[in-house]
């Protein structure tokens, strides 16, 4: 349709050039324009037609430049009609018809294509995009409708009508999407990196790294960026300032030309209102240039508004577009970071870099601007002042030049105060980041005291920083000129982790046509580019489809040497070649907080087939049967609802199903039974398992597997000594041979244990060969007695066969002894209990149901139709049984108990206080203009001149007087103002303090219940972001907020002294204002609360990202995980966007408002102007001007306070859940010396996770006696853990009660209990900060008794050679430790402790062998005389035991002595022992 009203009106110009054309043919006067304007109408019709199609193939179904041109053209039609309509009317008549009538034609085909601009074009079916979410209709938009905001009107009535969920929202335009925004900024961003290489490699004489060195230096509480120096050169880093410009140049220019116009409009309406002024003034003006004026003041104000609103838009959409490019650069770089580099950045600190500083760039991008613009604006500010005022303008321009450096030498402060505090910041978050991922830990041992000191104490530094940079502001505030010296600050931290080193991509290279799997020549490696060699000169080939194992004791680099491989470590020299993909199980399994289903695909599209070879060969089917949902059952957070031994099974079945050519094995075997290691192996990793084809690196300390495999390397110090295959190393006395010898020797140690032991050797004629064999080629004291050892145990075995043939008889409990062999039971370790609510099961059922779970266990494939319809069951349930349950959203109007919890938190006595200096300050501040405003009007004194004229004479004293008292009420202003501040800042600081106060305390008092089922992400949310809005932006919203409804107050109040008839127009407006300000609020308040949770997933995606980083690398699973954050981002993005538009569509609205209020006072100005001043008319016209963006603050102020205040609101939801009882009963404290002999008594007792759920632990009676050891087994959901854990009051009873030494453990605080019991649970978790700390974080004992602890735990060596020794500093969660010495540091922990009662939660469940023999060991020798209770992991480490308590569906079935126990050949004892073949 436009095309041929485009069309149309060409014709009618070439109609008029041919007339044109025709006359001078004819030689008649043709008029040059009556030529020249068709002709340019006519191209310009052309190039219209052009444009359309132009636009329409980029996508645009509604052009602002058509609408403008259109605007134009028929404006100035317009005003040729009424010079047409004049013509024919007059009394002359039409001169020339022929262009009369084509005119006639042509004006309303203008007219007709004009109104169609207000129309978007139709969308083709064919670029409609379906999607889950509804499309943004901003892209279909009209033009006016887009300057508008009327396309947001729509979900803004729907947010009025209902609360916004998720689903209401729209997805985001292509252009915002990550999709579009990551690859645009990463390619300018790379340029950056590249020309920062090439600067490099030209000024240094050495080839450049691959990695630039960014390195924090700490100086006086400071942190600053320092480039490395290598060989006198410095390393110059890529720019991200310039990678910026880069990249949103245009963006940015557009805005500029924006701000540029609108700040040329803002000196329009003065120079209208100096006109109206002078229209006041002179009562001989005519009438209708008044009006003229008025409407000339809402058109300018109008125009000025809708430019305005745009450029605000395209501000904060590049705000939001810069954010998503930073978080996602952030979350890669952190993908590929080295381990030096991982050391200084910390989890903490790269979350603020994601919450803190990439948000800084939203909120700079709206005061960029302000850097040319105002000085501009002062320019001809001045420029207009001179013109009225003369030379007295220069006294207030000076006064201006002089506080232009003192605010600059403020902001330079602020900036600096704004390091410290972002320092503070990233200490607080770092701390509570580790507290929140140990918090169950920090429970057992009640250490939370300690870490809550340590919280506080940074927060308190924090709060000192943040008051005197309020203060500071609170002196003078430029905003203009803080918010780009703040922003440098944020710039500097994120150039500087971008910049940090990454590990090599080239480290190992991959050569499909290399002879072996894998290549190792002459390579050395380091954890860190400065510390010393971790493997040395290490040389290997692996040819493909061999099966290796890597042996070594604690320490000697079998960990490391995977690592090298997988390009983890810092290459010093050598190469590395891996031919093919790589799957790797790590020591500690990597669980994802998804379902365990997805957890094993991990990526790849599901196959049924090889789906249920991997579930049956890794040995998950009998867990499947028992978790809630199978293989659809959501795994939490860490895994924390599976055992250590399910989480190393899911982590070895994710590596299994992804089918790679070689596999990597760190030690997976050590977290699981002999029993399911042995069935692991001969299903999967042997040479007659699943990977027979494939190329399989196996760390071990397994004995039996070694003869199984074709190659063996030994490791000794981080050097390879020995290689080759089993039958080859047993030839010699080599490194190989003398592992073995410690190995049997270590396990063989304790003689009464001799006949349980050897439980990893197959069976006992090999242990007889490796013994036999160790003899031959070792002729030292160990290997002698190796061989008496095993003689004796041959004795016994013969003895045992025996038996064996003898009928059933009652025996001795020597002879018992005779028939056992190493209890280590796939029931007893298969999984913990308690986490996962179980399958019902009858206590009939005892043999019978093992038999059966035993045959399942063998044939998963034949469950897998039965398992299917138990899935849609499960589905149909899985909202209300899901673990993590989704974030809560408040819904409706904030309630006004937030409001009140806030207001408490300064003091109700200090808010009023603050109100009231605010509201004296608002009424100097309206009284000195008012009385400006009358100087104004002060008529001179005339006095007789000379020659009978009149002069005018100054009255001084007149003046002196207003010059006085205008000075006075500055000052008092200032006075009020500055103490008005001073409070806020101090009630804003008190709020603060005690909010985060209350939050911390009740989550460090919250139950274990409430951490399982709320992700870490969500908590470091509210202790990132929703604090700081508590910190800085609460405040300001407040101030604002007061500040706009008083000062509205005060412009209707001057106004209508004025002009009384304007109060007349004030109520109509009012009920507009209201209407429009609450169909805003309730949208935009439900925006914010979406916003707000969406963004909790980003945190939670990164934190669980960081932790299996490795692994990710090793699956080269880096795009996946970068499309998933990229999602995350986006989801947040799609409530954020809304929440922008919102605001504009409120500003235009309310800034309508105000237009009209100026309009209305400049009308009754008008009408009034005889009995008016010309002062009055002044003061209430500019009140009225600045009234337009104060309304439209103060809607924003009170509704950005009541989203801020959401973060009050969801602060107060996590002080006021649950917690647990008094850590203290100052009432009922035990003795210091309780407990003092150690019996355990359980009466009754019964436990359940959470209130609906079914008991657990059901009628548990049982005595334990003083120095009893105590064995527990049981198969999964039996209830072993939650006995440990009901000892701990970490689950509280249900019914009945526990008595620990006559003291019923409920009726004491649970510090008092927790303190005076001693565990060693299963994962070893440290803490960043020293040794010690981490040994004694209250500082209770001595040196003497730590460096004792130490040499028990088999530490005291290691610690001496470190450099700090118990200073040394512990990385976070412990990783410059191995999992083995993290384990010994725990076991260090209970021999400082060391009370009456010692529990074992599966405390080598983790770790080799070794460490576990040392472990036992120390508790044999440490804690003879303590009641010990033990989750048994490997069976011949409780064989000696006092009595063996056997758990089934949350009962005691049997609890005897284990010899006893054996006897019972229908026991579920004996038949988890027999079902092994270990009996």
């Amino acid at each position: 349709m436009k095309t041929v009203v485009s069309g149309w009106v060409a014709v009618i110009t070439i109609a008029e050039i041919a007339k044109s054309i025709q006359e001078l043919v004819n030689e008649q006067t043709v008029k040059t324009v009556d030529f020249v304007s068709p002709l340019v109408l006519c191209v310009t019709m052309m190039l219209s037609i052009l444009v359309v199609h132009h636009e329409r193939r980029r996508g645009v179904y509604s052009s602002g430049f058509q609408f403008c041109f259109w605007l134009l053209l028929s404006t100035c039609a317009i005003l040729i009609f009424q010079s047409k309509v004049r013509e024919a009317v007059s009394d002359d008549g039409i001169s020339d018809v022929f262009r009369f009538v084509t005119f006639h034609l042509y004006f309303p085909a203008i007219l007709v294509q004009f109104v169609l601009c207000w129309f978007s074009d139709k969308v083709e079916e064919f670029e409609q995009v379906t999607s889950e979410d509804p499309p943004c209709p901003e892209g279909q938009a009209t033009f006016l409708s887009r300057i508008t905001f009327w396309w947001f009107t729509s979900l803004v009535v729907q947010g009025y009508k209902k609360a916004l969920e998720r689903k209401d929202l729209w997805q985001l335009n292509q252009d915002d999407a990550s999709a579009t925004v990551v690859p645009h900024f990463d390619k300018c961003w790379q340029k950056q990196v590249q020309k920062s290489r090439k600067i490099q490699q030209s000024s240094s004489e050495t080839p450049a790294t691959d990695g630039i060195e960014i390195r924090s230096m700490n100086k006086d509480g400071t942190t600053y960026t320092e480039v490395n120096v290598v060989d006198g050169k410095k390393c110059q880093p890529a720019k991200l300032l310039n990678a910026l410009v880069s990249a949103y140049s245009p963006m940015c220019l557009m805005t500029a030309f924006y701000k540029l116009i609108f700040d040329v409009f803002q000196f329009l309406s003065p120079l209208i209102l100096k006109l109206l002024i002078q229209f006041t003034y002179d009562k001989s003006e005519f009438l209708w240039r008044g009006y003229f004026y008025a409407i000339l003041m809402l058109v300018v104000a109008i125009l000025q508004s809708f430019i305005l609103h745009q450029y605000f838009h395209g501000c904060f959409l590049l705000g939001m577009r810069i954010r998503t490019a930073l978080i996602s650069a952030i979350y890669r770089k952190m993908l590929n970071l080295s381990n030096t580099a991982r050391k200084n950045a910390t989890v903490g600190e790269i979350v603020n870099l994601m919450s803190v500083d990439a948000q800084r760039f939203m909120d700079l991008m709206t005061y960029i601007h302000t850097i040319w613009s105002g000085p501009l604006q002062i320019i001809i500010a001045l420029y207009f002042l001179w013109r009225e005022l003369g030379a007295s303008i220069f006294a207030g321009f000076a006064v201006m030049v002089i506080l232009i450096p003192i605010n600059a030498l403020i902001a330079k402060k602020t900036r600096d105060l704004q390091v410290k505090q972002m320092n503070m910041k990233d200490k607080r978050i770092k701390l509570m980041n580790e507290v929140l991922n140990g918090i169950k830990v920090l429970k057992l041992y009640a250490w939370e005291l300690s870490f809550e000191e340590k919280i506080l104490a940074i927060r308190n530094k924090e709060l000192r920083v943040l008051r005197t940079m309020a203060i500071l502001n609170a002196v003078v505030s430029f905003t203009w000129t803080t918010a780009p010296f703040v922003t440098t600050v944020s710039l500097k931290r994120l150039q500087a982790f971008l910049n940090n080193e990454e590990l090599d991509p080239n480290c190992v290279q991959r050569d499909l046509n290399s002879k072996h799997s894998i290549t190792v020549d002459k390579a050395s490696f380091t954890w860190e580019k400065d510390a010393e060699k971790t493997l040395s000169n290490i040389s290997l080939e692996i040819p493909e489809g061999s099966l290796v194992a890597v042996v070594g004791s604690v320490g000697s680099g079998k960990s490391s040497l995977l690592s090298a491989i997988l390009g983890e470590m810092e290459k010093l020299k050598g190469s590395v070649n891996v031919k093919g993909s790589v799957a790797y199980v790590a020591q500690q399994a990597w669980i994802q907080n998804a379902t365990l289903q997805d957890n094993v695909l991990f990526g790849k599209p599901l196959s049924k087939e090889e789906y249920a070879k991997v579930i049956e060969g890794c040995a998950l089917t009998q867990d499947l049967e028992i978790l809630p949902g199978g293989d659809q059952t959501e795994i939490g957070e860490k895994g924390i609802n599976l055992s250590g031994g399910q989480k190393q099974r899911v982590s070895l079945a994710r590596a299994v199903y992804q089918d790679a050519d070689i596999y990597l094995f760190d030690d997976p075997l050590s977290a699981v039974d002999s029993h399911v290691g042995k069935h692991i192996f001969d299903h999967v990793i042997s040479s007659e398992g699943i990977l027979k084809n494939k190329t399989r690196v196996l760390v071990t300390h397994g004995v039996s597997f070694l003869p199984k495999v074709d190659l063996i390397v030994t490791l000794v110090n981080g050097e390879i000594s020995e290689v080759g295959t089993f039958q080859e190393l047993m030839t010699h006395a080599g490194a190989f041979a003398e592992f073995l010898k410690n190995y049997l020797v270590n396990e063989l140690e304790n003689e009464e244990n001799l006949e349980a032991d050897l439980n990893d050797i197959e069976d006992l004629k090999r242990a007889e060969d490796l013994v036999s064999q160790l003899g031959s080629i070792m002729e030292d004291e160990g290997t002698k007695s190796l061989q008496k050892q095993v003689s004796k145990l041959s004795r016994m075995r013969t003895m045992s066969q025996t038996d064996s043939r003898e009928d059933i008889r009652p025996r001795t409990n020597s002879e018992l002894s005779a028939h056992c062999k190493p209890l280590t039971s796939s029931h007893s370790s298969l999984a913990k209990s308690g986490d996962i609510p179980q399958s019902p099961s009858s206590p009939g059922t005892k043999r019978p149901a093992l038999k059966r779970q035993q045959s399942e266990f063998c044939h998963p494939s034949e469950k897998i139709k039965e398992k299917e319809a138990v899935i849609k069951q499960v589905e149909e349930k899985k909202k209300e049984d899901k673990l993590i349950q989704a974030e809560k959203v408040e819904t409706g109007k904030v309630k006004m108990n937030v409001f009140y919890a806030y207001l408490k938190s300064i003091g109700l006595v200090l808010s009023i206080v603050i109100i009231l200096f605010y509201i004296l300050y608002n009424v100097s501040s309206v009284y000195s203009n008012i009385w400006l405003s009358e100087w104004s009007t002060d008529k001179p004194i005339l006095k007789n001149g000379t020659n009978g004229t009149m002069i005018q004479v100054i009255d001084t004293d007149q003046r002196d007087l207003r010059l006085g008292v205008y000075g006075a009420l500055g000052f008092i202003q200032g006075a009020f103002m500055m103490i008005a501040n001073v409070i806020m800042v101090s009630g804003m600081q008190k709020a603060s303090r005690n909010l985060h106060f209350s939050m911390l305390l009740n989550i460090l008092r919250s139950p274990m219940s409430f951490f399982d089922t709320t992700p870490s992400g969500r908590l470091m949310n509210r202790f990132s972001k929703d604090i700081m809005a508590i910190d800085m932006i609460i405040s300001e919203n407040f101030k604002m907020m007061l500040m706009c409804l008083l000062m509205v107050a005060s412009t209707i109040i001057v106004i209508s002294m004025g002009t009384p008839l304007f109060l007349t127009a004030i109520i109509p407006l009012t009920i507009l204002y209201i209407v429009v300000q609450r169909f805003y609020v309730a949208t935009s308040r439900q925006l914010k609360r979406l916003e707000s949770i969406s963004r909790s997933p980003i945190y939670s995606h990164f934190g669980e990202t960081i932790t299996g980083v490795s692994t990710i690398r090793a699956y080269q699973q880096q795009e996946r995980f970068n499309e998933e954050s990229e999602q995350k981002v986006d989801e947040n993005n799609i409530c954020y966007y809304p929440s922008i538009v919102a605001n504009r569509w409120l500003a235009i609205r309310l800034e309508f408002v105000g237009n009209c209020i100026v309009f209305f006072a400049c009308l009754f100005a008008v009408i009034g102007r005889e009995s008016l001043t010309a002062g009055i008319v002044g003061l209430s016209i500019t009140y009225a001007l600045n009234v337009t963006q104060t309304l439209n603050w103060l809607v924003r102020m009170t509704t950005e306070l009541e989203t801020n205040i959401v973060a009050v609101e969801r602060v107060k939801e996590y002080s006021e859940t649950p917690t647990e009882a008094a850590w203290v009963l100052e009432d009922n404290k035990p003795s210091d010396s309780w407990p003092d002999s150690g019996r355990v008594e359980f009466k009754d007792y019964g436990v359940r996770y959470r209130e609906g759920l079914d008991l657990v632990l059901k009628g548990i009676s049982c005595k334990i006696n003083p120095g009893e050891k105590i064995g527990i087994v049981g198969r999964t959901g039996a209830g072993k853990s939650s006995l440990t854990l009901a000892l701990f009051r970490i689950i509280e009873r249900a019914k009945g009660s526990i008595v620990v030494d006559g003291i019923d453990i409920a009726s004491i605080g649970l510090h008092s209990l927790r303190s005076k019991l001693t565990i060693i649970p299963q994962e070893p978790v440290l803490f960043s900060g020293s040794l010690r700390m981490n040994l004694d974080p209250f500082d209770y004992y001595s040196d003497d008794a730590i460096w004792q602890a130490l040499e028990h735990a088999h530490l005291k060596n290691f610690v001496s050679s470190l450099p700090d020794k118990l200073q040394h500093e512990c990385t976070e969660g412990g990783e410059n430790l191995s999992v083995g010495q993290r384990q010994l540091v725990c076991l260090a922990r209970a021999l400082l402790r060391k009370t009456k009662i010692l529990i074992l939660d599966e405390a080598t469940a983790a770790v080799d062998l070794e460490t576990d023999d040392l472990i036992q060991h120390t508790i044999r020798t440490e804690f003879a005389d303590c009641t010990i209770l033990t989750i048994a992991h490997r069976l011949n480490t409780i064989m000696d035991y006092t009595k063996i308590m056997v758990l089934s569906a949350g009962e005691i079935h049997e609890f005897d002595s284990p010899q006893n126990l054996l006897q019972d050949d229908n026991g579920i004892f004996y038949g988890m022992a027999k079902d092994a073949n270990l009996v």
